[in-house]
């Protein structure tokens, strides 16, 4: 009887790790594009900048902090220092606090930076569980509410500001409904995926017992003569010993392979 491997485990570990990690790696992409595309938009739209025309040096530094920690969110992924969902959410906190000081130096969210945390909230709630799934878009809200707050305490904000947030929150919380079913999928495909690879897999390995322990000698060779596959019995009556694969038939049976011209 043949030794083959049990699927279960190892296509549920698989499809439940390797999925949050890519996910993780696109978002680390999305940190280090935001503040170029943001920078490359604040000299270029000068002098009336959309972005960064509050506090301009207060939009460089975050811009500038923000990138740095994109190349060490890179690191922390290769590495795996920390489980996925606790990177997840210690990302999407970082997410939250540049991109909130980003739009608070752009005179709020009337400069339509809050966009930037929709895709930062769907991904983490593609990579944590359902129950956590809300819990990013929801400290998100509270983060663009509090600073529409500051920005209309200190003039530099309107009052419909704190309607526009709202929407971004609406717009955040709708995206991570949506992505909590497509995470089950995701993962469900994976599963599906390496389970054909696994079957398939543990099928070889049983054709491969059977050949060897049949009592018939049985020889595959390629077009070039070259030894593709040989059983035990074959091997014992051409060598009496093991025969590498790829070996020239002429180097092993010089007469089988006359026999076969």
């Amino acid at each position: 009887m043949a030794r083959v491997a049990n699927p279960a485990p190892t296509v549920n570990t698989a499809s439940s790790a390797e999925l949050p990690w890519r996910v993780i790696g696109l978002m680390n992409l999305f940190r280090l594009l935001v503040p170029m595309v943001l920078l490359l938009v604040f000299f270029f739209d000068a002098p009336t900048r959309s972005v960064g025309n509050v506090y301009p040096g207060l939009f460089l530094g975050v811009c500038a902090a923000y990138f740095a920690y994109g190349l060490f969110s890179m690191q922390a992924t290769q590495r795996r220092w920390l489980p996925a969902q606790w990177l997840a959410f210690t990302q999407l906190a970082a997410d939250t606090t540049a991109i909130t000081l980003l739009i608070h130096a752009s005179g709020g969210v009337a400069s339509g930076l809050g966009t930037l945390l929709i895709l930062p909230a769907g991904a983490t709630a593609l990579i944590v569980g359902p129950r956590l799934a809300l819990l990013g878009p929801s400290v998100t809200t509270l983060a663009l509410l509090y600073e529409t707050g500051v920005s209309a305490l200190s003039g530099t904000a309107e009052g419909s500001d704190f309607l526009v947030a709202g929407l971004t929150g609406a717009s955040m919380f709708a995206v991570s409904l949506l992505a909590i079913p497509l995470a089950g999928r995701l993962r469900e495909s994976e599963a599906l995926v390496q389970q054909k690879e696994l079957d398939l897999a543990n099928l070889n390995e049983l054709n491969q017992f059977i050949v060897q322990h049949l009592r018939e000698s049985i020889l595959v060779v390629d077009t070039e003569n070259r030894i593709r596959l040989i059983n035990e019995t074959a091997a014992g009556m051409l060598t009496a010993g093991l025969v590498d694969d790829g070996a020239l038939l002429e180097n092993v049976a010089p007469r089988l392979l006359t026999l076969l011209k």
